[in-house]
C-alpha cells in the first residue's frame, strides 16, 4: 500500500513569516545558464512554505544547497552563514540565483534571522570571535571553543532567539544519531514554544522525520512535494537496516571478485 502523505496542522493565526518563494522568471535571460540550467531551478515557479518546518532533500549535486544559500541570501544574510549582520567574505560568491526570488511574506515579520550552512560555519565562528560578539549567545564560549556538534546545537539552543526565520544547510554534517535526536527536541520547541519558522535542506532520515513539516524532494525532474516514507533517504535506509547483509553482498561482491582475478 502506498503511503499516506501525513497530515499538516496548521495554527490558523499564524500561517508564517515567509509563505512562499518565488522565481521571477521572466527576469531570467537563459535557463541555459548555471544554476538556472539545473533541473530544480529550471523547473521551479513558487515554493510553498510550512509555517513551522519545510524541508528540501535529495541527492548530491540535486540543487539543496543552491536553493538555500539564494533564500537566504534574498532575505538578507550572509551567503557564507550568520545573521542579516554578518558582511563578512573568504570566498567568492558563485550564484546569483537569490537576485531573482521574492520572498512572499505573511501578515507579521521576522524578529530574528540565522543562516546556517556546515561547510562554511567555521568561518562564522571565526567572525563571532573577530566582532567579539557576546558568547553567550553561543553557549557561553566560541564555538571555536567546543566541538562542531557542540556549537551546532548551541546554536540552536542559546543564539535562535526566536520569532525568526532560521534556514539551515545540512546541520547533521556535525551532528551524531544521538544528537540528531536532541536537534529534533529543540526545534519542536522552537516552533512550538517560540514561534520560530524552519527551512532545512538535509539528507538526515532522522531529521526529516520531524512529523509537522513539509517535505520537497529535489530531483532530475525538478522539485516535487513528498511523504517521509516516500522518500529515498528512508526508503534505502530502511532497507539497509533491515538486511545489511544483502546490501553488503551487493555493494562488495564485485570488488571481492575484481580482487580474486589479480
Amino acid at each position: 500500500m502506498k503511503p499516506r502523505k501525513k497530515r499538516e496542522t496548521f495554527d490558523p493565526a499564524f500561517p508564517g513569516y515567509v509563505r512562499e518563494i518565488v522565481l521571477d522568471r521572466d527576469k531570467v535571460g537563459s535557463f541555459d545558464a548555471w544554476p538556472f540550467s539545473l533541473p530544480v531551478v529550471k523547473s521551479l515557479e513558487s515554493l510553498k512554505l510550512h509555517p513551522k518546518v519545510t524541508f528540501l532533500v535529495g541527492e548530491n549535486g540535486s540543487g539543496k544547497s543552491t536553493i538555500i544559500e539564494a533564500v537566504a541570501q534574498a532575505m538578507g544574510m550572509n551567503v557564507e552563514g550568520g545573521s542579516k549582520n554578518f558582511y563578512f567574505s573568504t570566498r567568492t560568491h558563485e550564484s546569483p540565483l537569490g537576485e531573482y526570488l521574492k520572498i512572499v511574506r505573511g501578515f507579521e515579520r521576522e524578529k530574528d534571522s540565522f543562516f546556517l550552512r556546515a561547510e562554511s560555519f567555521y568561518n562564522v565562528a571565526t567572525e563571532i570571535e573577530n566582532l567579539r560578539l557576546s558568547v553567550a549567545e553561543y553557549g557561553d564560549k566560541s564555538p571555536h571553543q567546543q566541538s562542531h556538534g557542540e556549537s551546532f546545537l548551541a546554536l540552536l539552543t542559546h543564539r535562535f532567539f526566536g520569532k525568526g526565520v532560521y534556514v539551515l544547510d545540512e546541520p547533521e554534517a556535525a551532528l551524531s544519531p544521538q544528537r540528531q535526536l536532541a536537534f529534533l527536541a529543540a526545534l519542536h520547541a522552537h516552533v512550538t514554544e517560540k514561534k520560530s519558522q524552519f527551512l532545512i535542506a538535509t539528507h538526515s532520515p532522522i531529521i526529516m522525520a520531524y512529523p509537522d513539516a513539509r517535505i520537497y524532494e529535489l530531483g532530475a525532474e525538478g522539485i516535487r512535494e513528498t511523504a517521509y516514507e516516500e522518500t529515498d533517504q528512508y526508503r534505502t535506509t530502511r532497507s539497509f537496516l533491515e538486511d545489511r547483509a544483502k546490501f553488503l553482498r551487493h555493494l562488495l561482491a564485485p570488488l571481492s571478485d575484481g580482487d580474486a582475478a589479480r
